[in-house]
């Protein structure tokens, strides 16, 4: 009995210790956002190569109930739950919704991924990063982009264990958009797919971030883009 009580409250802690990307704005929990695999346990994507690295979803093809509208140029708070609680560089990537389909019913397959946001570390004594300990990241979305439905792809990469290939911890979801008062000029020059943006060995992904303290660091995947 003890023993099965210690390790309920052992998963619990981990549980804690892990977290989701559930919502937007000020909206309810996965509204605008696809219900992730993590929903409940809050546990992480661990490998590269798997088809959740795309947006981690519970029950691909079935999207989220709706579409958030957002004007170009404006600010959108992506929300954690609880907070982000571990090391690690966030990213956000948005994808241009095909003709014919739209932002609840899209996949997000191929190279069609651009990179908008990307935080740094501060480095000196140790790494410290802007996201870790926060409950939500704001994101501008770019003035340029072409009017229309777009996916909106939260990452944030736990480095806390990542000294080795397939240490780090993926915290993924994908929220749905629709995009108006763009100029329309946007013309992305790095496009990636998930899987396939980053290979597992990649510098910015495995790293040791306590000692030898890095003296430098880059994230994986692309630039951010610019209009």
């Amino acid at each position: 009995m003890k023993f099965s009580v210690a390790v309920s409250l052992l998963v619990s802690a981990v549980a804690e210790a892990h977290y989701t990307f559930p919502s937007i704005g000020n909206s309810a929990d996965w509204q605008y956002v696809r219900t992730t695999v993590n929903f409940q346990s809050n546990g992480p994507v661990t490998s590269v190569n798997s088809e959740e690295m795309r947006c981690y979803e519970r029950n691909p093809g079935s999207g989220a109930p709706g579409i958030m509208n957002v004007t170009a140029g404006s600010g959108i708070s992506y929300n954690a739950k609880s907070s982000i609680s571990h090391p690690g560089p966030m990213a956000f990537y948005i994808a241009k919704v095909p003709a014919g389909q739209t932002a609840a019913t899209w996949d997000g397959k191929g190279k069609v991924w651009s990179k908008i946001y990307q935080d740094k570390p501060t480095l000196g004594g140790s790494m410290t990063w802007p996201s870790q300990g926060a409950r939500s990241v704001t994101v501008t979305i770019p003035r340029c982009l072409q009017n229309g439905d777009y996916l909106l792809r939260a990452e944030h990469i736990g480095l806390h264990s990542a000294q080795s290939a397939g240490g780090a911890q993926y915290y993924i979801s994908c929220a749905q958009i629709s995009v108006n008062g763009g100029s329309g000029t946007y013309s992305p020059k790095n496009l990636v797919s998930f899987p396939g943006a980053y290979p597992a060995t990649d510098p910015g992904v495995m790293i040791n971030i306590y000692y030898p303290i890095p003296k430098s660091y880059r994230a994986p995947g692309p630039d951010p883009e610019t209009c």
